[in-house]
């Protein structure tokens, strides 16, 4: 009987994407700004006002009507600071004004005070050619009221909320957190500060997925250690479908007697992909378990690290509206060979020196350490070699997180 054939990764990322549109969380909560950052913006932004709200100076200078440079110099009639709303200007006259004060009316430009003399008397002479709008701010120039800036799913950072602050808005509507239920199996496994026993190993993945789905907005619900027994995975499952909107795991859900969470999902729940051509993480699992997706990563500490950021990862964002789910990546030139033609696609770790990806020296899907050495992945397409200095496309880690 032959084997079913590996699904490509954009065909599982494209089922990922499908299964988060479905499962898209339409629940919000209003937030103070101070505690929106990381979260994801639940309805477009729209202008509250013009902004800036009336022309203004963008220099230290003098205002003037253009039409009055014949009849310098020209008397200061007033002085316009920043946070006053100025007079009318005066015919034949300026005004001494600064940065950010609001234009006086009659003012059609503004000439910085390095290109103004000033005679004894007080009165000003401008030494240089000028034009209507110099060093003025039109009303509007940012946005106009009523204009969207931004959209929904967007993910708020200091600039996003900056720009909330300018409208005069003190608080924003945001997704809600999705609850995710983190659970690692396998007997293995022993949690850090624990003493170890006799072939066992400290549980890394447990951290690095609790802090990664911190980052990107989830409340985590620590479901623990698991053992590689079918009846307990499944009664563990039944639990954690009450609460949470995502059930993801780690280990157990590749072929052998003692992984449980693939034999589970394919006896009691509904799956959607197993096994992907894809290195390290071929044997990734996504499912239903009821009504609640679960996704089902490899157990070896790099294979669960590459198969969250590329699959996971945009699954998450999109549940909570984001559009742009995939990572900024760019070409970068390999500084290695690969004469290892695949029929996996391969996510190399590696570190950017002088303009070149270099690989670290054990890309074993074991050895989690090399994720602190390296820059990001390269990607080497299936069925392709490469040579020093071929043209491969490179994820940044900072892009994932």
């Amino acid at each position: 009987m032959s084997k079913a054939p590996l699904m490509p990764v954009e065909d599982a990322l494209d089922q990922l994407l499908g299964m988060a549109h479905e499962q898209r969380l339409a629940d919000s909560e209003l937030l103070a700004l101070d505690d929106a950052r990381g979260r994801m913006l639940a309805s477009d932004l729209v202008a509250t006002l013009d902004l800036p709200p009336w022309p203004n100076s963008a220099m230290d200078g003098y205002a003037l009507n253009l039409t009055d440079l014949h009849r310098q110099p020209l008397k200061v009639s007033q002085k316009v600071y920043a946070g006053l709303a100025p007079d009318t200007l005066l015919p034949g006259t300026c005004a001494r004004i600064f940065t950010g004060a609001p234009l006086p009316p009659g003012a059609t430009c503004v000439e910085m005070q390095e290109n103004v003399e000033v005679l004894e008397d007080g009165r000003v002479r401008f030494l240089q050619p000028l034009k209507a709008g110099q060093n003025i701010r039109a009303q509007g120039q940012e946005n106009r009221l009523g204009d969207i800036l931004l959209r929904a799913g967007k993910r708020l950072g200091p600039f996003e909320l900056a720009v909330a602050a300018g409208q005069g808005l003190a608080q924003l509507h945001v997704v809600r957190r999705p609850r995710v239920a983190l659970l690692s199996t396998g007997d293995e496994l022993v949690e850090p500060g624990q003493p170890l026993r006799p072939g066992s190993i400290y549980n890394s993945n447990r951290v690095l997925l609790g802090h990664w789905l911190r980052e990107l907005g989830c409340e985590v619900i620590d479901a623990g250690i698991l053992p590689d027994r079918p009846a307990q995975t499944r009664l563990k499952l039944e639990q954690l479908q009450v609460s949470a909107d995502l059930i993801l795991t780690t280990g157990g859900v590749s072929a052998g007697d003692a992984d449980c969470l693939g034999q589970v999902l394919r006896d009691s729940g509904k799956p959607l992909l197993w096994k992907l051509a894809i290195k390290p993480g071929k044997p990734l699992t996504v499912g239903h378990f009821g009504t609640v997706p679960v996704i089902g990563l490899p157990g070896n500490p790099t294979s669960a690290l590459v198969t969250f950021g590329l699959l996971a990862r945009p699954y998450l964002l999109r549940i909570q509206g984001v559009e742009d789910v995939m990572p900024l990546s760019f070409t970068v030139n390999a500084g290695f060979d690969w004469h290892k033609a695949g029929s996996r696609r391969e996510y190399l770790r590696v570190k950017l020196e002088a303009g070149r990806a270099v690989l670290y020296p054990n890309q074993s899907s074991g050895v989690l350490l090399g994720a602190t050495w390296a820059d990001g992945l390269v990607e080497i397409p299936e069925n392709s070699t490469h040579n020093l200095g071929d043209p491969l496309r490179f994820i940044p880690f900072n892009e994932l997180f």
